[in-house]
């Protein structure tokens, strides 16, 4: 089967589409036309989160394609997250409840926690950003994950959510839930792209039955030698024996390792090739792609702040930031 109409069946039995759309970064007023054109054009797969701050314009699209018929409830996969300031066991449920409200629906088909470190409950509603007097994060270091993870497993007890899992958490992380969890996490999502090829960490996942799906596959602007990800020459040759774009090889190296793959575009016709992943790379195609791996994180454990002189990410002082441990496949 085609990667582009492919799927994964993950641990609760349930199939999720190899080839999502990502809605991170994408603006208000631009997110719900992508998300029709993507729909429209087959895809099957939609990635939201609270803290994108546009699921409410999502969720309109939504209801419009379900009362039009174009596709239905059933055909449709939904993931959304869980935001860091939502992590006490009493503030995960009506979290959940505000996204299945602003989306429009009646239940998630995978929800996922954001992030492992917590922040202080601020606000209402299910995203807020707590600050100090100097500025800095305030942040909740009481609630534990397993805590935030019992939450979760209630949503799936009370129908909310088909299944839930884990994003931007390390392995040992991951590791330590498995030991205490009720329902096994089903599936990882974190930045995974040429030039950041997350093998050992996928690995990991593979051997605990967990799916891995990669944000960021075109690397967001990541560069190596002056090259981003989709102007790279090497993926550019493969392209062009195949006839397709960089970007096209990215994706198919993607999904051709198994890993589910949710670019993000508000340019239509970028949308619609983003799927057209319907071609096989050779063995020595993914060599290839393999050796560009630099294991480079594009920057994104988070913003980055000027802590003692020099950019830190913002939340590396928290005792559960995921990307600081040595030694831990993250």
């Amino acid at each position: 089967m085609a990667p582009q109409t492919g799927s994964i069946v993950l641990n609760n039995g349930d199939s999720m589409p190899i080839i999502g759309l990502g809605t991170w970064q994408a603006p208000k007023g631009e997110v719900g036309a992508a998300v029709r054109v993507a729909i429209e054009n087959g895809y099957r797969h939609v990635d939201c989160a609270a803290c994108y701050g546009n699921e409410a314009e999502i969720g309109e699209v939504f209801a419009d394609l379900f009362a039009r018929g174009v596709v239905k409830r059933e055909e449709l996969f939904v993931t959304s997250k869980l935001w860091n300031s939502e992590h006490a066991p009493k503030d995960v449920r009506p979290a959940c409840e505000k996204t299945l409200k602003d989306l429009r629906l009646d239940y998630l088909d995978l929800y996922l926690i954001h992030w492992p470190q917590n922040f202080a409950k601020e606000v209402e509603g299910n995203c807020s950003f707590p600050r100090n007097d100097d500025g800095s994060m305030r942040y909740d270091v009481e609630t534990t994950s397993a805590e935030t993870w019992s939450a979760m497993e209630a949503l799936v007890d009370a129908k909310l959510c088909k299944a839930i899992g884990l994003s931007n958490f390390n392995s040992k992380q991951i590791e330590d839930l498995l030991t205490t969890c009720r329902i096994k996490p089903a599936n990882l999502q974190v930045e995974v792209h040429p030039y950041f090829s997350q093998a050992p960490l996928a690995g990991f996942c593979h051997a605990k039955g967990i799916s891995l799906t990669a944000y960021s596959p075109l690397g967001t602007g990541a560069t190596i030698d002056g090259m981003t990800v989709v102007g790279n020459p090497v993926l550019a040759a493969i392209g062009e024996a195949h006839g397709k774009s960089a970007a096209q090889v990215a994706i198919a190296w993607l999904a051709q390792r198994g890993l589910v793959v949710i670019p993000k575009s508000v340019t239509a016709a970028r949308v619609v090739a983003n799927r057209d992943v319907d071609f096989a790379l050779t063995p020595e195609d993914m060599a290839k792609v393999d050796g560009l791996n630099k294991d480079f994180r594009n920057g994104w454990g988070g913003p980055k702040v000027n802590r003692d002189g020099a950019e830190q990410p913002r939340d590396g002082l928290h005792p559960l930031y995921p990307f600081t441990q040595p030694g831990v496949a993250f």
